[in-house]
């Protein structure tokens, strides 16, 4: 399982038009399930993105995670200070070795990934007080604000591969 995390002073994803999810400052999270991925990788993933140091302290470095912004704000949190927005991206799991054109075999079959990435998002709403999402399989259109930029690649591979 992948996720791209980037700090976002802003993010918001738009399906026909309509905002569908938008966080103020937080994270935008580009999510994948590849083949043979279970809920064990879920929570290990999200446990991972929730924890991940890429907020600044009060000396300027990278010693705070999401969790630390929803602390901090207490009763007010929201998704416009400690926002998650998960978005799927199954492009994230393409193989870009050879040729000039992806192959997508390692990625879940996509009936297998829209059950992922719906237990991945329960999984996130009981651990964080402010998660918005995308739309598995719609055409959306992504934007943020990218903080820094500071983005990471994350991943979390089955135990038996």
């Amino acid at each position: 399982m992948i996720a791209l995390l980037q700090r976002a002073a802003r993010g918001a994803v738009e399906v026909d038009g309509r905002v569908v999810g938008r966080i103020g400052r937080g994270l935008v999270v580009l999510w994948c399930a590849e083949r043979g991925d279970t809920e064990r990788e879920a929570q290990a993933l999200l446990r991972r993105v929730l924890q991940f140091r890429v907020f600044p302290d009060d000396s300027g470095r990278m010693n705070r995670a999401l969790r630390d912004l929803a602390s901090d704000a207490g009763a007010a949190v929201s998704a416009d200070t400690a926002g998650l927005l998960l978005v799927p991206q199954f492009t994230l799991a393409a193989d870009t070795h050879s040729g000039t054109r992806a192959s997508f075999t390692p990625a879940a079959a996509p009936q297998e990934g829209r059950r992922l990435f719906d237990a991945f998002v329960a999984l996130a709403r009981r651990e964080h007080p402010a998660v918005e999402t995308g739309i598995f399989g719609a055409d959306m259109k992504v934007s943020l604000t990218n903080d820094g930029p500071v983005t990471f690649w994350l991943d979390c591979k089955p135990s038996n591969a």
